[in-house]
């Protein structure tokens, strides 16, 4: 699959003197990795030569992204984390159909030598509040708010709760193609269909936090293309 450059300056969502704010597109690293030839940090300080990226999100993950432009601002946002003050809102499409009300899970998360993360209690301390947003035919919309930041939370937490996301074959979750939902589906002759999103189907939709003149400002992204175009589907397939 070939995946678009990234252009920094198209993703801004907002600007001041101390942040950059970003809403962060997929399959795109966010620190450096041998992987990738691109990755947020160094774009960013092309843009902004002091720029450090104040927390980080999985390359297949989308969405807004805070960057200190200077290292003040990376300290105060640093601090906000570790005290649990700042508020981050995460929206996945998950398998199956849930009806939960700021469900809470405080399960505790082992990093793994495979680059995965398993529930243990020997892990780190972890808890995710969920809330349903809208049900499909076979597919929930989720509200996700992590208060911790461990690997995978979400994606673990929530395959535990026996709805894996879309997608994230990591964890249990299935692929989602269009042929499931649409009537008459054809593909061309001697092709295989794809799936719909090639990627776990999270999005981090806002974060919210004191910016250095002690005002709390709430910042919103929205879905990308690939997370649009699922929604739409299974809307669709809803009426």
């Amino acid at each position: 699959m070939k995946i678009p450059r990234f252009k920094f300056e198209e993703t801004v969502l907002y600007q001041d003197s101390d942040f950059i704010i970003i809403n962060k597109a997929p399959f795109i690293s966010t620190l450096e990795d041998r992987n990738d030839s691109q990755n947020i940090l160094s774009l960013a300080r092309q843009f902004e030569p002091d720029a450090q990226v104040c927390h980080r999100l999985d390359k297949e993950t989308s969405g807004v992204l805070a960057i200190a432009r200077h290292p003040e601002a990376y300290r105060h946002l640093s601090m906000q984390f570790e005290n649990r003050e700042v508020i981050k809102i995460y929206h996945a499409v998950v398998d199956g159909l849930f009806s939960f009300n700021n469900q809470p899970v405080d399960a505790a998360i082992l990093k793994q030598n495979d680059g995965t993360v398993k529930i243990s209690r020997t892990g780190k301390d972890a808890q995710t509040y969920f809330t349903t947003l809208q049900t499909y035919k076979n597919h929930t919309l989720m509200e996700c708010k992590p208060i911790t930041g461990r690997m995978h939370q979400i994606r673990v937490h929530l395959a535990m709760l026996k709805a894996p996301i879309t997608g994230d074959g990591l964890y249990g979750g299935k692929d989602f193609y269009v042929s499931s939902v649409k009537r008459g589906f054809n593909l061309k002759k001697m092709t295989d269909e794809q799936p719909l999103m090639r990627r776990v189907a999270l999005h981090a939709f806002s974060l919210e936090f004191a910016l250095l003149n002690g005002n709390k400002t709430l910042f919103k992204a929205p879905y990308p293309k690939d997370f649009q175009a699922l929604i739409r589907q299974l809307e669709e397939n809803r009426r």
